[in-house]
């Protein structure tokens, strides 16, 4: 290759063109030939090779960048494959598999960790985007605004830069979200109240799963004897493994404006008859919601529970932009692919990364599975 970067990127990309028609007439030519095969007339012949023409860019990139990597990936999480070793990967059959299910106590906390943010973060997400859904229903004024507003976070993503803001945000002495807190529990002292039991159930409940990580529940002792929070107490988002989990979910629920969508687009498609009719009926707000427009959500309600859940399982940009530089809290945090990413590119434990990848695969897949299964028991599909 030339030396000259701005030739080089040229010649990349003319030779990447170059592959493209190329792959995309082979496959095409290839179609045309089985169907010529199975006796096809030539008009079908044509269209096949059309066809498989503007296909082949997808199919090809398909197959070179998730089949192939794949194959790899699944045959090296049966060897000792590391980047670094200078001799060729072993052949270990399912001892990375072993390890990683019954003897990885790190393994097991980071399922552990993912648990909770399925657990607690996913149902506040969906509950938040309802709840915003609702909302922008009612056709007040500035909707669309509002609307806009809600989905931004989308938008911006789990970037580095919006996470770096939020890192400071969630600072314990002088982020923003805390000085709020104090603000508005020292003006309205029932919410101050409010606020300290909050904190208290979720120490308590953050210190049972870190019990759960380790064996131990001394720091659940701890909490249970501290007892009640002192007045003017504010979490410690980044500052204390007792709060890191609950961070990441802040984050989740932030970041809800797509369920929202899907949440609105499901009221409006909810026909006004039925609420009208209940209306005249003298049925109030809340039992219109509850036993007209929830039942009709239901279908919308799953999708965001697949979608939503599959998500989380696969949650890392929050805990590695956060937690990443901070090692007493990484623990208290690392989820399934944080934990991946720690072994495959921290590591370059190679092998074992692929092990995990592949583990992590069969969870989402039995878990996506039996939602499936499931979902007959209570999503209404009748309406529609």
């Amino acid at each position: 290759m030339p030396e000259n970067p701005y030739l080089n990127v040229v010649v990349t990309a003319a030779l990447t063109v170059i592959f493209i028609v190329a792959s995309s007439y082979g496959l095409g030519f290839l179609a045309r030939l089985i169907a010529k095969a199975q006796g096809k007339p030539s008009k079908y012949q044509e269209n096949t090779f059309a066809g498989y023409f503007f296909a082949a860019p997808w199919i090809v990139g398909f197959v070179i960048f998730v089949v192939v990597p794949l194959a790899f990936s699944l045959y090296w999480s049966f060897t000792d494959y590391r980047v670094t070793a200078k001799g060729p990967a072993n052949w270990v059959g399912l001892e990375n598999y072993q390890t990683l299910l019954f003897e990885d106590d790190s393994f097991r906390a980071s399922i552990i960790n993912t648990l909770y943010l399925t657990v607690i973060g996913l149902p506040l997400q969906m509950a938040m985007a309802l709840f915003l859904a609702v909302m922008l229903n009612q056709k007040m004024p500035g909707e669309r605004i509002f609307r806009m507003a809600f989905y931004l976070p989308v938008i911006l993503g789990f970037n580095t830069a919006v996470l770096l803001c939020w890192r400071l945000m969630l600072n314990t002495g002088t982020g923003i979200i805390n000085q709020i807190i104090r603000l508005v529990t020292t003006a309205i002292p029932p919410l101050g109240y409010l606020s300290r039991a909050l904190i208290f159930v979720q120490e308590v409940i953050t210190a049972f799963f870190l019990g759960l990580n380790t064996g131990k529940y001394n720091l659940l002792t701890k909490v249970l004897e501290a007892g009640f929070p002192i007045e003017n107490r504010v979490p410690l988002w980044v500052q204390s493994p007792l709060w890191s989990k609950m961070s990441v979910v802040l984050l989740m629920v932030w970041g809800c404006g797509a369920m929202m969508l899907i949440f609105l687009a499901g009221l409006n498609n909810i026909p006004k008859e039925l609420h009208e009719a209940a209306e005249v009926d003298g049925a109030s707000g809340w039992q219109r919601f509850w036993k007209i427009s929830f039942p009709l959500l239901t279908p919308y309600i799953f999708y965001n529970l697949v979608v939503g859940l599959i998500s989380s399982l696969q949650i890392f940009e929050p805990i590695f932009v956060l937690y990443r530089d901070n090692q007493p809290l990484v623990s208290s945090t690392i989820s399934m692919v944080y934990y991946l990413w720690q072994k495959s590119f921290s590591h370059f434990e190679i092998g074992y990364g692929s092990a995990i990848s592949w583990v992590i695969l069969v969870i989402i897949l039995v878990v996506t599975v039996i939602q499936f299964k499931l979902q007959d028991r209570w999503v209404t599909y009748d309406v529609y």
